[in-house]
């Protein structure tokens, strides 16, 4: 019983808002946006902040329906994805995980260290780019939501990958938020 506790204190301490670790489904995506919608609504967050907040998360979000799929180690463990918001002083911190096929990391590694590379100008043009030169992949996206994070954000999107048994990596990804 204590672990309850001592969860509690970690996400207070980390300022969590809302954590969600499993399967995700369009119908729990809905349910995930829904409570963080209301919770920011109840801290009085401003509107432009919400839409920042709410593109990115639906970004987040969308990226684990469409790339997370959970990774069995054992009959017992399973990788699943997950995904977090919190508040830390005048910003809002979105992060998320899911497992990646290795031979998906360096592709993966080059398109962040592209959109971090650029700055607002360069990651319109790239926008732009990708709208008028690229099809949807055969996961259903045209490969903007990093660059449309970014854009929103204003912030480089910090990343890492986490070997798990030489085949699969954990990747993890944080986007902040200002408030002002």
């Amino acid at each position: 019983m204590r672990y309850v506790y001592e969860l509690h204190k970690a996400m207070q301490e980390q300022s969590l808002i809302l954590v969600y670790e499993g399967e995700f489904t369009q119908e729990i995506t809905k349910s995930v946006l829904a409570m963080a919608e209301r919770n920011m609504d109840s801290m009085g967050e401003e509107s432009s902040v919400k839409r920042k907040v709410f593109n990115v998360m639906v970004e987040c979000l969308q990226n684990i329906v469409k790339h997370g799929e959970g990774y069995k180690m054992s009959e017992e463990y399973e990788y699943n994805s997950v995904f977090m918001i919190g508040k830390r002083g005048d910003e809002y911190i979105i992060a998320s995980g899911n497992p990646l096929a290795n031979e998906d990391v360096e592709k993966l590694r080059d398109k962040l260290d592209q959109v971090n590379s650029l700055d607002k100008d360069g990651l319109k043009q790239l926008y732009k780019d990708i709208i008028k030169t690229t099809s949807l992949s055969d996961k259903g996206g045209a490969g903007l939501g990093f660059v449309d994070m970014a854009r929103k954000s204003g912030q480089k999107l910090e990343y890492d990958f986490v070997d798990i048994d030489g085949k699969t990596s954990f990747f993890s990804l944080k986007t902040t938020i200002p408030r002002g």
